[in-house]
C-alpha cells in the first residue's frame, strides 16, 4: 500500500485479542529550540533531561515504564546518557531512537522547512544520519535500539528499508487522520491507528499514535474528518464547530495541547470503538518551562503532569487499562503474529 509521502508498505494488521487496553508512553527525547524561529544547527543544548524526574513521579505511581526515543544532541551528551542509565538500570524506562536531521551528522544539506522531514532528504543521506542516530544511542547503552520514531514524523519512501537494515523491530512514526503535506511533510489520512506489521515478514512493528475520534459521530470519523479538513471544510470552520458541539473531536492522546477531560473522552470512545492498543505521547523539553509553547511556567507545568496522571488513572480505573512498554507490546504483538501463522493466516514468517 502507499499513501503519499510514505514508505510502501503491505500491511499486517494484528489482532491482539487483548481483554483490557493496553497503553504505552513515547518521549520524543530531544535538544531544546525556539519552535517559532527557523530551524537552527547550534541549538543542541540538553539541559532540560533532568526535568524528566517530574514525569516520573507519575509513572512510578502507576508502573509506567515510557520509551525514551533520543536523537543524536541527546545520545551524544554525557550528562544526558548519565541519567537515562540509572532509569535503564532500575528498570523504569526503555530507549529507542529518533532523528532530526538539521542537528544529525553529516550536515549536507541546507537547514530548511522541506529537509527538517528526513524522508524528504536523498536516500544515502537519510540513511547515513539514521546510522549516525542509532549508532550514537547504541554506544551510549550498550545495545543496539529497536524503536525508532522519525523527527517531526517524517517518514519517507525509503526509511523502513533503512529501519529493517539497522534491525529495527518497532517504529511509532505515524500519526493517523493526519496530513503534513502542506509544509512539505508525509500525509497520514487513511492509514490505521492500530498496531500492523509493515509486510508480511513480520520484522517491522509500525505502532501508531494515539489519534482518533469522540463524539456522537466519532465512529463515522475516519469518513467525515478528511471533508471537515479539506479546504471548504477549513473555511467553514467545521472542525471546531462539530468538536464544540460534541458531534465529532479529533484529537490526540498527548499532555501537549489537549487537556485531561479531551484525552478521556479519547480513550473511552475509542476503546468502545474497539481499539484496544494505545500511545501517550510528549516532547521531553516541555517539562523544563519556557521549553515549548505548551509549558511556559510553574503553573503551566503543574497542570501538564496533573494532564498525565488523570489520563493514567482514567485508563487503568475506569477504562480498567494496563500499562506496557514498547518491547512488551512487541513481544503480544509477536506471540500474536505466530498465532496467526500457525492458523495459517499470515504467511512468509
Amino acid at each position: 500500500m502507499k499513501h503519499a509521502g510514505l514508505p510502501a508498505t503491505d500491511p499486517q494488521p494484528i489482532n491482539l485479542r487483548l481483554e483490557r487496553p493496553v497503553l504505552a508512553v513515547v518521549v520524543d527525547t530531544e535538544e531544546e529550540f525556539d519552535w517559532a524561529r527557523p530551524f537552527d544547527r547550534q541549538a543542541t543544548g540538553t539541559h532540560s533531561i533532568p526535568a524528566q524526574d517530574a514525569a516520573h513521579g507519575v509513572y512510578d505511581e502507576f508502573g509506567v515504564v515510557p520509551t525514551y526515543v533520543m536523537d543524536y544532541p541527546v545520545a551524544t551528551c554525557a550528562r544526558a546518557i548519565s541519567y537515562f542509565r540509572r532509569l535503564l538500570d532500575s528498570a523504569r524506562a526503555e530507549v529507542g531512537t529518533h532523528c532530526h536531521p538539521w542537528v544529525t551528522p553529516p550536515h549536507a544539506e541546507a537547514v530548511n522547512a522541506f529537509n527538517s522531514f528526513h524522508g524528504n532528504l536523498p536516500a544515502d543521506l537519510e540513511r547515513e544520519k539514521i546510522l549516525r542516530s542509532t549508532e550514537a544511542v547504541a554506544q551510549a547503552f550498550g545495545e543496539q535500539p529497536k524503536v525508532f520514531k522519525a523527527g517531526r514524523y517524517g517518514l519517507g519512501p525509503n526509511t523502513f528499508e533503512t529501519l529493517q537494515a539497522l534491525g529495527y523491530e518497532i517504529d511509532c512514526s505515524y500519526v493517523p487522520h493526519t496530513s503534513f503535506a502542506e509544509g512539505s511533510g508525509p500525509n497520514f489520512m487513511g492509514c490505521p491507528d492500530q498496531p500492523f506489521y509493515t509486510d508480511a515478514s513480520g520484522a517491522l512493528l509500525e505502532v501508531p499514535l494515539t489519534m482518533g475520534f469522540s463524539g456522537l459521530l466519532g465512529r463515522h470519523g475516519p469518513v467525515l474528518s478528511p471533508a471537515a479538513q479539506g479546504r471548504w471544510g477549513k473555511q467553514l470552520r467545521l472542525p471546531g464547530l462539530l468538536s464544540k458541539a460534541r458531534l465529532l473531536e479529533l484529537a490526540r492522546l498527548s499532555p501537549e495541547g489537549f487537556d485531561m477531560a479531551t484525552q478521556c473522552r479519547l480513550l473511552t470512545a475509542m476503546v468502545a470503538q474497539g481499539r484496544r492498543v494505545f500511545t501517550m505521547t510528549y516532547h521531553s523539553p516541555s517539562l523544563q518551562p519556557g521549553c515549548t509553547p505548551y509549558v511556559r511556567n510553574e503553573q503551566d507545568l503543574a497542570e501538564f503532569l496533573s494532564r498525565i496522571r488523570g489520563v493514567l488513572k482514567h485508563f487503568s480505573t475506569v477504562l480498567q487499562g494496563q500499562f506496557v512498554s514498547m518491547s512488551q507490546l512487541k513481544q503480544m504483538g509477536d506471540r500474536a503474529r505466530d498465532q496467526r501463522a500457525n492458523e495459517g493466516v499470515l504467511t512468509g514468517t
